[in-house]
């Protein structure tokens, strides 16, 4: 299958449960890539972290040489070996009391997975373990439950570090409406949360589910499943990808189109790429352009950037120039182009590149300030 440019496809071979580095915003992509990787965690590679002596090292405006998205309200930072999480003002907000974290990951349901040496535990919200490391690999929590690898195999915890299904899978995914991918071998299929089988392993490849519908193949060719098992979408695509705001990707050869939940094919397979939709629209390419279309196909901002990234909180990274800003549903840009690489818009904050550091900025284009970092007591 091809790669999605908006959700890069769970990596099965060689993923280190966060993965390292991520700050990794727009960047154009290329055809070609048949095993898109499932959404992977931002998180940062680090030594020996200080976070108290952060907030003396910053200037303004707040730059930092890494960054994450803003996640739960604070976003992971991390500036030469010091490392923090700081607030949508720019406060650092949470220190690490474990100077020997070497990875950490953004916060989800009040925990954040980190690394020490080869294995992995959860931080909680004063920076504490809550979980201690323990693991070969740990995901994010997602429903009350956690992935993690203990041993060989993969099994869930709870909040507290306690097995609630015990490790036995080859491979996990994250709770999704109840459901969960897993691998048993070569095949995959799904548990529910007491780790009971809810479809058999017998795929050859899947997905998670999103909307209710979770990409399948049958033999060469891919379709979607309902959460009995039923082929609600017949295997009839060379790629496919998840459900967003009722329509999914599908390819047939090297040209992308879009079904609805009943498997209509609404937007005809004639797109070099395209992104899934987001806010509405969706990014194509365009005779080697990036533009947007709406839900019925139609070009809505025409094809003329360089890259160009999903809607989030109603703008969208473009690159123009070789310089990266922001445009609004009509195409205008809301920030203009100024920045060597962007990211999306999340909790009120983007990420930006700034010569060689990272900052955010907010809907307006404003860059967040040192003015209101304070250290912690």
């Amino acid at each position: 299958m091809a790669r999605s440019h908006k959700a890069w496809r769970w990596q099965r071979r060689s993923l280190t449960g966060l993965g390292l580095l991520a700050v990794v915003a727009c960047a154009p992509l290329s055809e070609g890539f048949e095993r898109p990787s499932r959404q992977a965690t931002t998180m940062l590679q680090f030594i020996n972290p200080q976070p108290l002596a952060l907030a003396s090292a910053m200037t303004s405006p707040l730059l930092f040489d890494t960054v994450s998205d803003f996640a739960e309200g604070v976003a992971l930072v991390r500036l030469k070996s010091q490392l923090g999480y700081i607030d949508r003002e720019g406060r650092l907000n949470i220190q690490i009391a474990d100077s020997n974290v070497t990875v950490a990951a953004d916060y989800a349901e009040g925990l954040a997975a980190a690394q020490v040496g080869a294995y992995f535990g959860y931080l909680n919200r004063q920076g504490e373990w809550a979980v201690p490391v323990q693991f070969r690999q740990a995901k994010s929590f997602s429903g009350g439950l956690a992935a993690v690898q203990g041993g060989t195999k993969y099994g869930y915890i709870n909040p507290q570090g306690e097995w609630v299904i015990e490790p036995q899978f080859d491979l996990a995914e994250r709770f999704v409406d109840g459901r969960a991918l897993i691998k048993l071998g070569e095949t995959y299929g799904y548990i529910d949360t007491d780790g009971r089988p809810a479809i058999p392993p017998t795929l050859k490849d899947a997905w998670s589910f999103s909307e209710s519908l979770a990409v399948a193949r049958v033999d060469r060719l891919y379709g979607y499943i309902d959460p009995s098992g039923t082929m609600a979408i017949a295997p009839s695509y060379d790629g496919a990808f998840s459900f967003s705001e009722g329509l999914a990707r599908v390819r047939q050869g090297r040209n992308f189109g879009f079904v609805d939940t009943a498997g209509t094919l609404v937007i005809e397979p004639t797109l070099p790429f395209a992104s899934d939709f987001a806010e509405g629209l969706a990014a194509v390419l365009i005779d080697s352009q990036w533009g947007y279309i709406d839900r019925t196909g139609k070009v809505v901002i025409p094809a003329q950037f360089a890259y160009a990234a999903d809607f989030s909180e109603g703008l969208a990274a473009v690159q123009q120039n070789g310089r990266y800003g922001y445009i609004n549903f009509k195409g205008d840009w809301a920030v203009e182009p100024q920045y060597s690489n962007a990211g999306p818009f999340s909790e009120g904050r983007a990420r930006v590149q700034v010569d060689n550091g990272w900052g955010f900025i907010d809907t307006e284009g404003k860059l967040l300030t040192g003015a209101g970092f304070q250290s912690l007591e």
